[in-house]
């Protein structure tokens, strides 16, 4: 083998080698980086709690999510409803009545869907379907059930049923005292008795 060549194999097993070592770490790194419900899922739900107005990058990072990662049943139908939320302050209502129906597909015991489905379905003027998603959202007794009560009290009060309205109005100031969106509501009413 001439010099040449000889310096050119060299060359090669150093360059080989140089790629087998990078390689090596990575691979063997490749169980030890995979997360279960974190990672994107993680920054869906942060984006979303923290008001992100950037929709179309919530909805990106939430996609992302449920495309790419390996996310438990429960993870992943929260990721649907974060994503459903992203899209109806996007005013993409069809689309978050998709997301929240991906999350009951996978679990239909969960409230804040019922919860988030009722909200979009009254942006849609469907007060009949709003009012039927809040019943279950407040039968499951989902976490925000002050909500799932001030919503199903403007569905209520959009479909006719004045009483009714104030009622779940009421109860939702028992759950949540001193919130003052619900007070602005109570304030509306005159209560008399017959």
């Amino acid at each position: 083998m001439c010099a040449e060549h000889e310096q050119e194999a060299v060359m090669l097993r150093k360059a080989l080698f140089a790629t087998l070592a990078l390689a090596l770490p990575a691979a063997s790194a490749i169980p030890q980086t995979m997360v279960i419900g974190g990672g994107l899922a993680s920054d869906c739900y942060k984006a979303v709690k923290a008001g992100e107005t950037n929709f179309r990058k919530v909805d990106r990072i939430c996609t992302d999510a449920l495309r790419q990662e390996t996310l438990t049943r429960e993870n992943r139908a929260a990721t649907y409803i974060n994503r459903g939320i992203a899209r109806m302050r996007a005013d993409n209502l069809e689309d978050s009545l998709e997301d929240y129906q991906s999350a009951l597909d996978l679990r239909p015991d969960l409230g804040a869907a019922y919860l988030n489905r009722g909200a979009a379905l009254i942006f849609m003027d469907d007060y009949e379907a709003a009012r039927e998603a809040l019943d279950k959202a407040i039968e499951l007794e989902t976490e925000d059930l002050h909500s799932a009560y001030y919503n199903r009290a403007i569905a209520r009060e959009q479909s006719g049923d004045v009483p009714g309205a104030y009622y779940d109005f009421q109860s939702a100031k028992d759950l949540k005292p001193d919130w003052e969106r619900v007070d602005r509501q109570l304030a509306r009413f005159t209560v008399t008795k017959n």
